[in-house]
């Protein structure tokens, strides 16, 4: 039909005459109340935001010398971000001659993800880069 009857019988039944492809020939045109489409699509968008769950990432920062003691601690810290769906930055700042022996702290990173590696896998493994070393931890499936 044409635009001018299109928009007649959208006045005549109080809608509004939305061009649905404006580019096509000739153009696809529909009646519908636009306002409440719009209410209707912010609805779900804002439905949709609020099952999301945001991922965030939690750090640990550990020693080269540290203890069995310490090194639970912070792995009990670790287990309970990563129950909780969080991923877990785990970071060693290497401070003198530590800068000799990255070795020994990829070693304690090895020993930290034993502990967690029940409720955690390992991301990216110890990675050395200038005076620290890292690896991420995901939360398991």
């Amino acid at each position: 039909m044409s635009s001018r009857q299109a928009l007649e019988l959208a006045e005549e039944r109080a809608l509004d005459l939305v061009k649905i492809s404006p580019n096509a020939n000739p153009p696809v045109c529909k009646l519908m109340d636009y306002h409440k489409y719009m209410f209707e699509l912010a609805k779900k968008e804002k439905e949709a935001k609020k099952n999301q769950k945001t991922v965030e990432i939690k750090e640990v920062w550990l020693s080269m010398t540290i203890d069995v003691g310490d090194l639970n601690v912070k792995a009990k810290q670790a287990y309970k971000f990563l129950t909780g769906g969080n991923k877990v930055k785990v970071s060693i700042r290497m401070r003198g001659r530590q800068n000799a022996h990255a070795n020994l702290g990829i070693e304690v990173m090895n020993r930290f993800f034993e502990l967690v590696k029940e409720v955690g896998v390992m991301e990216k493994k110890p990675l050395t880069e200038g005076r620290s070393i890292w690896m991420m931890l995901a939360p398991a499936k």
